[in-house]
């Protein structure tokens, strides 16, 4: 199914809230598969392969209306399809040896960078209330996260380093989609199309292959297993798809901002499921005063969306006469 960019308030919000259900299970599909399976970059080509699959199968049966491969809108959209691959690997890598709770705190601090990022790109400054808002949930991280944290300095490393190819993945995502015309499913499906070289380098390069394909083919044995990588392959396709129509017909910030909500269910549920971390008075102030910023944004951003279509509307009107 391909959507217009040209977005109404409830596609917004559907966008919003589907990319935030797909983010957080996929955190823990994925935490699951890396437990017992430690080849984060084999992952992610196979994440890579089945999406360029299934997105070629739709078009073929004329489930989807995205185009053809174009070699000028690849060109475009390589840099896009870098800074994606990058951030998935750093990230993969670093829930490979941190607990989920002190990773989605680090990733939390995207909506900063991106809001920073986008005077470097010539957006413009934002409104008041969106400043006020990003900087009351990065305050609200840094506090939780001083509760939250356990040393490793692997896990820091790769989390940082993500979050930085993550906000130049998104800035780029959103100018691409806007200017190009692209549906979120003809991104999605270039992005894995020029993904798999660079990954399958990289398998080569970090010597995964060709061990982590005679370490899949016994493992596929367990029933249990075969079902949770099923679902990280699946997962991975929406998880991909949300992301970019969120990031299209809302912006890129919107995109890091649902993100941080995600993350307080997430960091919640952490600490039951697959955290073994200690809950301190930090975690429970930081994530407080991190929902509040987050929720302060959303319900900004909804109501510009609704006022600016009157505007629109009326413009439109007044040019047809």
């Amino acid at each position: 199914m391909d959507f217009n960019t040209d977005s109404t308030p409830h596609l917004s919000l559907f966008a919003a809230l589907s990319y935030g259900a797909a983010s957080m299970g996929m955190v823990f599909i994925n935490k699951a598969v890396l437990m017992q399976y430690a080849h984060s970059m084999t992952l992610l080509a196979l994440q890579q392969l089945m999406t360029t699959l299934l997105i070629r199968f739709g078009r073929v049966m004329g489930y989807t209306k995205a185009r053809g491969f174009d070699v000028e809108a690849a060109k475009k959209l390589l840099l896009v399809s870098f800074f994606y691959n990058a951030n998935v690997a750093f990230a993969l890598a670093s829930l490979k040896g941190v607990n989920i709770p002190m990773y989605i705190a680090i990733k939390r601090l995207t909506p900063l960078t991106v809001l920073i990022a986008g005077f470097f790109f010539g957006k413009g400054r934002p409104t008041t209330q969106v400043s006020l808002s990003v900087i009351l949930t990065a305050v609200g991280v840094l506090i939780a996260a001083l509760g939250d944290f356990s040393f490793d300095l692997f896990g820091y490393s790769m989390a940082f380093t993500s979050v930085f190819f993550q906000t130049m993945y998104l800035v780029l995502v959103e100018k691409s989609g806007a200017e190009d015309g692209l549906s979120s499913v003809e991104i999605m499906f270039y992005n894995s199309v020029l993904s798999l070289p660079f990954l399958l380098f990289l398998i080569i390069a970090t010597g995964e292959f060709p061990n982590s394909m005679a370490v899949l083919f016994t493992k596929s044995s367990s029933l249990s297993f075969s079902v949770i990588l099923l679902l990280s392959l699946v997962m991975g396709i929406i998880l991909n798809y949300t992301m970019f129509l969120c990031t299209i017909v809302n912006s890129a910030l919107t995109t890091t901002i649902v993100g941080v909500l995600k993350g307080v269910g997430s960091t919640t549920l952490g600490f039951i499921l697959l955290g073994g971390v200690e809950v301190h008075a930090l975690n429970v102030i930081g994530l407080v005063i991190n929902t509040v910023g987050g929720i302060w944004y959303s319900s900004s951003k909804y109501q510009e969306k609704k006022n600016k279509l009157p505007k629109l509307t009326t413009d439109m009107v007044a040019h047809r006469k």
